[in-house]
């Protein structure tokens, strides 16, 4: 059985984020809200909450709170009980609560909706991908097919749909593709090099295209494989000869369609960049919750809007 149906991770810091946070308020509040100041009379107060339009699972509630502290300080967020990132929310769940300014609230909407759609979608999708293999000993893994700048939240959020990260960056692990060999001038020259060169602790993985190569990888001395666009025929040969003493990982082509053949090959790994690369964001909505005596309707906020 999968191991991946663990606790969610705790989100990255917020220094982590805080410049991509600062440029998405940048884009969308400029010099200012001029809706909110025209309409909506500056001490008027209230209460909004985020709430669910589909099922999904809930990530990105740290990033909202933030959102809206950087708005407005004097703005409070309360967290609904029994709602945290990792939980399985379904249509018209609350997620999060805000109270203070009606003005401020609305200011935040639409910035605090785009990261958390954005992020339960990624975490929904890598759950309803992990849970199709969940039978079989095989971990989903994301790739660094990211939006440029949202790396660490998108990665995050996959942890928190049960799929494993892979590296973050070109800086945390080396694994030698393609494009590499044929720079080295050979695959032997560029495996020889990798794992007489890798700095210490870092983990040394070799893309290869065929049982061939497979083969001269470990003769080589590697033991950690990445096969790329290879049938699922050909790993499960390559799996029944070397996966008791190599880590293998299949890669390239690999979908909602067809994963589940991959992964009954007995590969140890499979990486997907549609956990992160192609996924469309949940419905997540802000609403103003009214008070006795205010008006009936008030416009709300689709995040398919």
């Amino acid at each position: 059985m999968s191991d991946q149906s663990q606790a969610a991770p705790s989100a990255p810091p917020v220094s982590d984020w805080s410049a991509l946070l600062d440029l998405a308020l940048a884009e969308d509040v400029g010099p200012g809200d001029v809706t909110s100041d025209v309409v909506i009379d500056a001490a008027r107060r209230g209460r909004g909450r985020i709430e669910a339009r589909q099922p999904m699972v809930v990530c990105g509630l740290p990033i909202a709170r933030e959102v809206f502290r950087r708005v407005d300080p004097d703005l409070v967020v309360e967290s609904i009980d029994g709602i945290e990132d990792g939980v399985v929310a379904e249509a018209g769940q609350p997620l999060l609560r805000i109270h203070g300014r009606y003005g401020s609230i609305l200011t935040g909407e639409r910035t605090a909706l785009n990261f958390m759609g954005r992020l339960c979608g990624i975490a929904s999708q890598s759950q309803r991908l992990v849970d199709l293999v969940s039978d079989l000993s095989v971990q989903l893994v994301d790739t660094r097919k990211t939006t440029p700048g949202w790396r660490l939240l998108e990665k995050y959020a996959v942890a928190v749909g049960g799929g494993l990260n892979h590296r973050i960056g070109l800086y945390d692990a080396l694994l030698v593709k393609d494009n590499h060999i044929a720079a080295a001038g050979s695959l032997d020259l560029a495996i020889v090099r990798a794992v007489q060169n890798s700095p210490e602790g870092l983990p040394v993985q070799i893309e290869v295209e065929s049982e061939a190569s497979a083969d001269r990888a470990i003769e080589l001395g590697c033991n950690f494989l990445l096969l790329d666009n290879m049938t699922p025929e050909t790993i499960a040969k390559i799996v029944d000869r070397h996966s008791k003493n190599v880590v293998l990982e299949a890669s390239g082509g690999i979908h909602e369609g067809n994963l589940r053949a991959y992964a009954e090959t007995g590969v140890a790994r499979i990486s997907m960049g549609a956990l992160t690369h192609s996924v469309m964001s949940t419905d997540v909505a802000l609403e103003i919750d009214l008070e006795d005596g205010d008006l009936d309707e008030f416009p709300s906020e689709s995040a398919q809007a």
